[in-house]
């Protein structure tokens, strides 16, 4: 149970990590896309979303200390409130942007921390 935790945790983050790239380095091209912005939105956009990637790598960087932290304790904690936050922040972007994101992010972060709770 402890492997397939991971696995789901590693997945929370690899989709963390396409979302920083699409509201950093891709947002003028795909992330305009995949957010339905026209090209004058995107532009306007643009300051907020880079800001709202960089929280967004702050939450990967959380679940990669867990994963690297060499204190088994340590490590599960940050590794809990990385993912603690990934939900939180998938409900209120539920709430305030868009439902698909409780998918997206909610549910991966909460079925990691429920399969890391089973373990």
């Amino acid at each position: 149970m402890h492997l397939v935790a991971q696995i789901v945790t590693a997945l929370v983050a690899l989709i963390h990590v396409y979302i920083v790239l699409l509201e950093t380095v891709l947002f003028g091209t795909r992330g305009r896309r995949v957010f339905g912005l026209s090209k004058e939105q995107a532009e306007v956009l643009r300051p907020a979303m880079s800001n709202q990637g960089c929280y967004n790598g702050f939450l990967v960087a959380a679940l990669c200390v867990g994963w690297l932290h060499p204190d088994a304790g340590t490590g599960a904690a940050f590794t809990i409130f990385g993912l603690c936050c990934v939900a939180v922040a998938g409900i209120w972007g539920t709430l305030t942007v868009k439902r698909s994101i409780l998918f997206i992010q909610t549910v991966p972060a909460v079925l990691a921390l429920a399969l890391r709770a089973l373990a």
